[in-house]
């Protein structure tokens, strides 16, 4: 069921994008040239910016990608980590909830018997 709807919220979203680029493209073509390489030259300045940085200038692409990626892949096994811490305190509350909802059902169904036990009408002598 859940698959379902999820689904369901993708195919409309795709839609609805789709109608929304469908809608805005003509606008778009219609816009002059100029405007279009704002962005380009945005991008050209930060990167020389960047290649500006005397960090960046000593080491090389490569080591900077490696350490960002190790960095990232720390973070995703702390957080795998936790998780399970969470998952593992859940069912552990879940099985203690579990028994004692156990218990308490056995002690009712012993209370109602003793109720009904007492309730008999005794016979006479």
């Amino acid at each position: 069921m859940l698959e379902l709807i999820a689904q369901i919220v993708l195919i409309s979203s795709l839609g609805g994008i789709t109608i929304i680029l469908l809608r805005k493209i003509p606008v778009l073509s219609e816009l002059p040239e100029e405007n279009i390489g704002v962005g380009e030259t945005l991008v050209s300045k930060l990167t020389v910016r960047i290649r500006g940085v005397s960090i960046l200038k000593s080491t090389s692409f490569e080591s900077f990608l490696q350490k960002i990626l190790s960095k990232i892949k720390i973070l995703t096994l702390k957080i795998e980590s936790k998780t399970s811490f969470w998952l593992e305190e859940l069912r552990t509350r879940a099985q203690k909830k579990k028994i004692y909802e156990n218990d308490n059902y056995w002690k009712e169904l012993n209370g109602k018997m003793e109720v009904k036990e007492n309730n008999r009408p005794r016979a006479k002598k």
